[in-house]
């Protein structure tokens, strides 16, 4: 008897860059969508040499690169959620939303301006490019504070002020806004809203310096539960309880900040 073929678990593609020290990025990326039970799938965009203290230099790669690894990946194998990252320069940004809006496939966009440890990794002539093209392909958009007020100029605070990043987000035309409240005090918040439905996610924040990649990891995993067919609501859900687990975990590594731990389910 011949034994049937195994079928394939959902697609998800990350347009992204490469953290070397394995904690974000690309790495983390691939990382969290294996452990979600999905095939994870790369387009790089950028090549970092980084590690726990930091970035120490970054290399764009040409767009001809990027649009060959995406179109190699999406005219054979095909994508059921893609998840975009670090895209470092005007030209990729442009290039890669292009790219999206001609693919018929939820999109996460995490709009990647600093490094955990501050470093920049999206050039400033580059915003008008993220607010204008890519934004608007975007199924979900999940900045944290920081990169609201580069994008939007709005503080937020607190719960009000999350409403109104919310809303500054949502006017560049990404479906629904996460609006990542992680750096203010008390319980992790977040808001998700479509400027109708609001959606507020709390979780303990958790006594562990060891964050590294929270925010690719979230994104991630947001692509990786649209890919199953969750709708955007329960898909964030879902995602906010894995990031969650994944920062209670986390772990010391070189010298500086550790990264979260993605196999925290099974490890």
């Amino acid at each position: 008897m011949t034994a049937l073929a195994a079928q394939a678990p959902p697609r998800v593609l990350t347009v992204a860059g490469s953290d070397s020290g394995g904690g974000a990025g690309i790495q983390a990326d691939l990382k969290t969508m294996l452990a979600l039970g999905t095939h994870g799938m790369s387009v790089i965009a950028a090549v970092t040499a980084q590690n726990s203290l930091g970035v120490q230099g970054y290399w764009e790669l040409p767009a001809e690169a990027v649009r060959a690894q995406y179109r190699s990946v999406v005219d054979d194998i095909g994508v059921q959620a893609v998840k975009t990252g670090m895209l470092a320069s005007a030209e990729l940004v442009e290039t890669v939303a292009e790219l999206l809006a001609a693919t018929e496939a939820p999109v996460v966009v995490d709009p990647v301006g600093v490094s955990k440890h501050g470093d920049a990794l999206l050039a400033t002539a580059a915003l008008d490019s993220v607010r204008h093209r890519l934004l608007p392909v975007a199924t979900v958009a999940t900045p944290n504070l920081d990169e609201v007020r580069q994008l939007t100029g709005v503080e937020a605070d607190d719960e009000d002020g999350m409403r109104r990043a919310a809303d500054a987000v949502l006017g560049f035309g990404p479906r629904w806004a996460l609006i990542k409240g992680g750096h203010l005090a008390g319980d992790a918040l977040d808001l998700l809203t479509d400027g109708t439905d609001e959606h507020w996610l709390r979780a303990p924040r958790h006594d562990n310096r060891h964050t590294h990649g929270t925010g690719c990891t979230l994104a991630s995993a947001i692509a990786a539960e649209l890919a199953k067919g969750r709708a955007v609501p329960d898909a964030v859900a879902a995602a906010k309880e894995y990031v969650t687990g994944a920062i209670a975990a986390g772990f010391p590594l070189g010298g500086g900040i550790g990264p979260v731990r993605h196999a925290w389910r099974t490890t």
